[in-house]
């Protein structure tokens, strides 16, 4: 049986079923810098405490937690949770403001439910 060569799909294109068995999904796919962007975001939750951090915040019940209230139960050093904060901060899953010696954080708006929303394929 004879190979046939079949030109990839194009960027942006959706590919065309010709009788392959394979097909892409529908949708656009992702840009070099939205591929950037969403892989800083996914490296920020790669970490488990990052993800107790988020957790803690998200059920604090209330728009804000203090930074005192995160590292009692992780135990672990204000210089190691600083270093989680910043790169949960960084990412644009969490917001920090500074009052006096605390800072407080909050969930960004929208921000879990965006990058949840990249998880999901279209047409599901």
């Amino acid at each position: 049986m004879a190979r046939v060569a079949v030109p990839a799909p194009t960027l942006g294109a959706p590919a065309v079923d010709e009788g392959r068995c394979c097909v892409a999904p529908g949708g656009v796919p992702l840009t070099e810098a939205q591929a950037v962007e969403l892989s800083a975001k996914f490296k920020a939750l790669a970490d488990h405490k990052r993800l107790t951090i988020l957790s803690i915040v998200a059920a604090s019940g209330a728009e804000e937690t203090c930074v005192c209230d995160i590292q009692e139960p992780l135990d672990l050093s204000q210089p190691t949770v600083s270093h989680h904060l910043k790169i949960l901060v960084d990412a644009g899953l969490l917001a920090r403001e500074k009052r006096g010696v605390w800072a407080y954080y909050s969930l960004v708006p929208g921000a879990l439910e965006a990058l949840a929303a990249t998880l999901v394929t279209p047409g599901a």
